[in-house]
């Protein structure tokens, strides 16, 4: 067994937020290194979690003799490139949704994993809540019946501000945008939950906030802050003919949300976003909440649910590493990835062209 798991970090967005103090907190883990174009980023972050070791070089990082663990959290452009480094260096490696960005880079990266001797991992940490997990057990215990529709409403209106910053989410060269960061998730959700994938896409993009000031000036945002589908799902043990709607805005106010909502034959599942779970049977004509013991938070975050998971996940992360297994029950891995890229490359394809995508 691995006496401590050595952590780098490629990016300081995120990683600072959830990971690192979500790493932090488990056993027989060390925070080794973090790596950020801004060095005072990086910087910052070190100091913050007792790191050593900071850089503006990725590579540095990644190639760090204490380093297991290469969280790759920057933006979808950078995916590939960073995982094939290190994977090249017997790295483990949690790499951030989208996987990359289009399919022949996450089929590329899928390739580079086979025969390795590594976690390979895509950071699809909802499936961690506990109330995720319950309804994932009730589903196949015969719960609802078999699934027909589910429906995801999820808005968080902070990018409705017209005056927040242009940076990378603002730009489709770089992978920004709701599809990718939001609806990837979902889509990953749905192929968990249910034990299928996608058949058709129908979906719609839409920019509402058209420009933003960036540096001095103002500039374009050429990527979608609203991401809404149509879906159908090929059928499985499971489901049964079954629809999808799934509603994605990063500019509707006035709260947060984050709901996920499965019918079925026999009954239906309500989930909120901090994994809160409410059942009805066939008939009833109201939901009843589960007692679920939900996941903590991590301290000083945003509660949007994400880091609940994610402080479930790590430590599951850490033990595999420290025994020596490349795999995690319910974790997404690589080939998980390349199913959701499909799905999102679908996806652009049918606002472009205006139709449904068989898949």
């Amino acid at each position: 067994m691995t006496k401590k798991v050595g952590v780098g970090f490629v990016g300081t967005g995120f990683a600072k937020t959830v990971q690192m103090p979500a790493f932090a907190a488990c056993e027989g883990t060390e925070l080794v290194s973090v790596a950020s174009c801004h060095l005072e980023n990086a910087r910052s972050a070190a100091l913050a979690f007792c790191m050593e070791h900071f850089t503006d070089d990725w590579t540095d990082t990644v190639t760090h003799p204490d380093v297991n663990l290469v969280c790759i959290t920057t933006p979808p452009d950078r995916h590939k490139e960073m995982t094939l480094f290190a994977l090249e260096h017997d790295k483990h490696v949690l790499c951030e949704k989208p996987m990359a960005m289009n399919v022949s880079e996450a089929e590329e990266m899928l390739a580079a994993a086979k025969g390795k001797d590594v976690l390979t991992l895509i950071d699809f940490e909802l499936r961690f809540q506990p109330g995720r997990q319950l309804v994932y057990k009730m589903i196949r215990d015969g719960a609802i019946g078999k699934v027909r529709h589910a429906k995801w409403n999820f808005r968080a209106p902070h990018r409705g501000d017209p005056n927040l910053a242009w940076n990378w989410w603002s730009d489709a060269e770089q992978g920004g945008g709701a599809l990718g960061a939001i609806n990837s998730h979902i889509i990953d959700s749905f192929d968990w939950f249910f034990d299928t994938t996608v058949s058709s896409v129908f979906c719609q993009l839409q920019t509402h906030i058209k420009k933003r000031p960036f540096e001095n000036g103002i500039r374009d945002v050429t990527t979608d802050d609203e991401a809404n589908m149509l879906l159908r799902f090929h059928d499985s043990e499971l489901t049964e003919d079954a629809t999808g709607l799934v509603s994605v805005s990063m500019t509707e106010q006035p709260e947060y949300v984050n709901l996920l909502e499965i019918f079925g034959t026999k009954g239906a599942f309500k989930i909120g976003h901090r994994g809160d779970v409410f059942s009805a049977k066939r008939g009833n004509s109201d939901w009843e909440e589960l007692k679920v013991n939900l996941a903590q938070p991590v301290p000083n975050a945003a509660d949007t649910g994400f880091s609940r998971a994610f402080m479930e996940f790590a430590p599951l992360i850490v033990e595999a590493i420290r025994t020596g297994k490349t795999q995690i029950e319910y974790a997404a891995g690589f080939e998980e990835g390349v199913k959701v890229q499909r799905v999102l490359d679908a996806s652009r394809r049918s606002n472009t062209e205006r139709c449904a995508i068989e898949l």
